[in-house]
């Protein structure tokens, strides 16, 4: 499942959302477990069956992403585009894209409570591994226009703003 999940980010995600795999302690799986392993311990799925799925969402998942100079220009362009930070508060607060907001209990409520299922919105996290799953969450739940920003708030750094002070996680 490692290397699974290593050319395919957004597979345990897949795996939740069609099998009910990997979601929780009772349907996870480990690393070390091979997709075929996971396939027979979970009522024999087949497992090139599967792997069409999740390669199938990696391609719907990298039409969900925008890059950082795309973002860049919509900005300019659509002052109202929803910029939905997505790391933890002290990520937030050390850095950040200028007009972001912190996603929150009281964001998340604006949103879905706006009565628009068509306004942008960008969600934002580090490095571009937390992001998609924020952003099927808002897709999941009607909303049609949400993007991810590729590479997250580093890529950001390198492709458009070198100045943006850069961390990395521990």
């Amino acid at each position: 499942m490692r290397a699974v999940l290593a050319a395919f980010p957004g597979a345990q995600r897949a795996l939740f959302r069609r099998y009910h795999i990997g979601g929780c302690s009772s349907c996870g799986f480990s690393p070390d477990e091979t997709l075929a392993g996971v396939c027979a311990r979970n009522g024999h799925l087949d497992t090139a069956e599967v792997l069409a799925h999740i390669q199938s969402s990696h391609e719907q998942d990298a039409k969900v992403l925008i890059s950082p100079r795309e973002l860049a220009d919509l900005m300019k362009n659509d002052p109202a585009v929803k910029l939905v930070d997505v790391r933890s508060r002290e990520e937030f607060e050390a850095v950040n894209l200028p007009g972001s907001v912190l996603l929150s209990q009281a964001v998340m409520q604006q949103i879905m409570g706006s009565g628009s299922n068509t306004a942008p919105i960008v969600v934002i996290d580090h490095a571009g591994k937390n992001g998609l799953d924020a952003a099927a969450y808002f897709m999941g739940h009607g909303l049609q226009n949400v993007r991810c920003l590729r590479g997250g708030l580093d890529a950001w750094a390198q492709e458009v703003d070198p100045q943006m002070r850069r961390y990395q996680l521990g």
